[in-house]
């Protein structure tokens, strides 16, 4: 088995780092962060110098103090360091169930302690429950903090270790265990951002479970779990129905959603699992009514609004698709618990062998400079959970009729500022008394679909995402594009005029309302509702990624058309890629990524183009782009990625595990890379997935 390197972050002072840990225990809300190995270094030569380095590290086995107390043993021997030798370490392992960090004490030589530390850092006793606890919370961390093989989780936090916390069907069993005994606590885990309330069947424990059966595909193991806990609690049967159609397994789960229905019929994960399956086979008749009912069961869900707007896509009625996006209960995006460290004196990162690989050694850095402060700029980029969604669903809609259609659309569902305004101006004219307390807007009934749009503001923050009114203004921004092409873009594409939102409307200081007799008098605005301001900046935010994109397609064609080269550094190729996946652009995306690739190795760049491989089944050019990232994982201390190891178990199905291999074996690349790649179909073939037989 080859283990990551072992990258090393030098304290200031010894144990800052387990201070700074202390001081966050009471600020922790979900999972907590990775788990702190810190160790004590002696230099031989001097014996009275000591030195503090720390780590972080997910996926070791945190069931009992002998398991972590053995992490720690691992990490003595250091071949490439022969100046000091470790002679104390900590093992840190959060326990979100119970609030208390996990603490194993290892003398080097000498014994073991093992104990908890609480909010108010006071020790106790460590209990098996705790250990039980703290195992599970530490299987779901590792899935929680995995990256998906872009590198965004990697580059996130630097100095994590990355271990598959399931490696054998003894550990699954272990953790299916754990898992159906705790089951029922998980809501005290916190949930997925876009979950307002986390309930029994969403929150972070059910979230690792159907991740690590979606995985591993041990679907057999996940329905089995979930019928034993559906016959404590019948909501369970939401996940057991997913998990059933997942497997194939359709008639069985269609019968499971109706029975369960019938018990319960205003249970919204029930009536989302059914929506999803209409939706999956056409039937979006059917699908409406399904997340009809799911948004009168969970009208404060996110989730529920979502799908109802989703379902209004498919159905091509895009004014009731804009009304339902504007109705969304919006939530401020809360993150993971990030390990918050003191400042390091130096950081060690050393590249494990195995893993090195010409093509994936990163270069010397590009300087921020280097990426034109258009591309800097763009909002959308930066959002997650709700708007991240929202934003997806308003891409969509703009992809299937485009830019100057929508507006038309935007126009005739929401009240404009400028018709408000000048409609305001006139009544104020005939009415020269008139009455704040009352405006147009306040007395009209909201429909079905937009029962929360017009009384009040969503949770979702917008301060967080401010309209860059130099942005948005900017004329001619790109360097890369001659003024010609901005001009033909800023003419091509309209700036979306500004609605009226709630808050101007019920703002105490509007200057003129009318009276109660002349609201009747805004008969333009009778059908026509609010728009909220999160949805308002969006528009915006889409704007600005419209034009950014109309000046790079427009340029490069210019550039084909004049046969010259179209230069961008490999950052910039990257940003443009991602652009155009937002955008629902995928062949220009892929693009944009193939030309970052190019110019030098990035994980993102490589992850698109491996998407589009998966779609067109091109089963060699998959293995390729995996074997690399695969090694670029290693590089960065990772040994385990859910979403690669799901890439490669899609392929055994498809191919069988001995032509991967061989595709594999085949490659021309050194001996040490491939053999990182065959560990990923060792573990497919360990759980016996399907096309691992032979």
């Amino acid at each position: 088995m080859i283990a990551p390197a072992v990258p090393e972050i030098v304290e200031e002072e010894i144990e800052s780092a387990v201070e700074s840990r202390n001081d966050a225990l009471s600020t922790l809300r979900e999972l907590g962060p990775p788990d702190l190995v810190h160790l004590v270094k002696q230099s031989v030569k001097s014996g009275n110098k000591q030195t503090g380095v720390y780590h972080h590290v997910t996926g070791i086995d945190a069931s009992s103090s002998a398991s972590l107390a053995a992490y720690v043993n691992t990490l003595t021997y250091n071949p490439s360091d022969k100046s000091s030798k470790i002679i104390s370490g900590l093992y840190c392992c959060y326990n979100a169930f119970s609030r208390l960090d996990m603490r194993v004490d290892v003398k080097i030589p000498g014994g073991v302690e093992s104990y908890c530390i609480d909010e108010r850092g006071d020790k106790r006793v460590a209990s098996d429950a705790l250990w039980m606890e703290a195992f599970l919370c530490a299987v779901l961390r590792a899935y929680a903090y995995a990256d998906n093989g872009s590198g965004e989780s990697i580059k996130k936090i630097i100095g994590v270790r990355r271990f598959d916390p399931i490696t054998s069907t003894e550990m699954e069993h272990k953790f299916l265990d754990a898992s159906e005994r705790l089951f029922f606590k998980g809501p005290q885990l916190g949930s997925e951002p876009e979950v307002q309330v986390p309930n029994i069947v969403s929150n972070h424990l059910t979230t690792g479970l159907i991740n690590y059966i979606h995985t591993t595909g041990r679907y057999t193991s996940g329905i089995n779990l979930f019928e034993k806990l559906r016959t404590r609690d019948m909501e369970v049967s939401s996940l057991l129905a997913r998990v059933m159609l997942s497997a194939d397994e359709e008639v069985q789960a269609v019968r499971l959603l109706h029975d369960a229905i019938a018990k319960l019929p205003m249970d919204y994960s029930l009536l989302d699992c059914q929506a999803t399956f209409c939706q999956a086979k056409g039937r979006l008749d059917w699908a409406l009514e399904c997340a009809k009912r799911g948004v009168t069961a969970a009208p404060s869900e996110f989730a529920t609004w979502a799908k109802l707007a989703e379902v209004y896509v498919g159905l091509e009625q895009w004014d009731l698709a804009l009304l339902t996006l504007n109705s969304c209960p919006m939530f401020t995006y809360q993150d993971k618990d990030l390990p918050r460290m003191p400042e390091a004196a130096r950081i060690l990162l050393p590249v494990l062998p195995e893993s090195m690989l010409d093509e994936i050694d990163d270069p010397p850095q590009t300087t921020y400079d280097e990426v034109h402060p258009s591309l800097r700029k763009l909002h959308a980029a930066g959002y997650k959970g709700t708007f991240l969604k929202a934003y997806s669903i308003l891409t969509e809609i703009t992809a299937k009729i485009g830019w100057d259609q929508l507006l038309r659309i935007r126009s005739q569902v929401f009240v404009m500022e400028e018709e408000y305004r000048s409609e305001k101006q006139t009544i104020s004219n005939q009415n020269p008394n008139p009455n704040a307390s009352t405006t147009a807007l306040r007395g009209t009934p909201s429909p079905g679909i937009n029962g929360t749009a017009s009384d009040g503001q969503p949770d979702g923050e917008t301060d967080s995402h401010p309209e860059d009114e130099g942005t948005l203004s900017e004329k001619q921004s790109s360097p890369t594009s001659s003024p010609d092409s901005a001009t033909i873009v800023e003419e091509s594409i309209e700036k979306p005029e500004h609605t009226i939102t709630s808050e101007v409307v019920k703002s105490g200081n509007d200057d003129s309302s009318a009276t109660t007799n002349a609201t009747a008098k805004y008969t333009q605005f009778h059908n026509k509702r609010l728009c909220e301001r999160w949805l308002d900046n969006l528009f915006m935010v889409l704007y600005e990624d419209l034009r950014i994109y109309t000046i790079w397609r427009t340029d490069m064609a210019r550039a084909q058309s004049e046969s010259s080269d179209y230069r961008k550094s490999a950052e910039e190729w990257e940003i443009l890629g991602e652009l155009a996946e937002r955008l629902h652009h995928f062949p220009e995306a892929v693009e944009a990524y193939q030309a970052c690739l190019r110019v030098k190795f990035s994980p993102k760049a490589m992850k698109g183009v491996l998407k589009m491989y998966e779609n067109q089944g091109r089963s060699n050019e998959m293995l390729q782009a995996m074997i690399r990232l695969i090694a670029w994982q290693y590089r960065w201390y990772s040994e385990f990625s859910p979403a690669l190891l799901r890439t490669v178990r899609k392929l055994i199905e498809n191919e069988g595990a001995v032509k991967v291999r061989s595709i594999v074996q085949a490659t021309s690349l050194p001996q040490a890379v491939l053999d990182l790649t065959h560990r990923y179909v060792e573990l497919c073939v360990a759980f016996r997935s399907t096309g691992s037989e032979a």
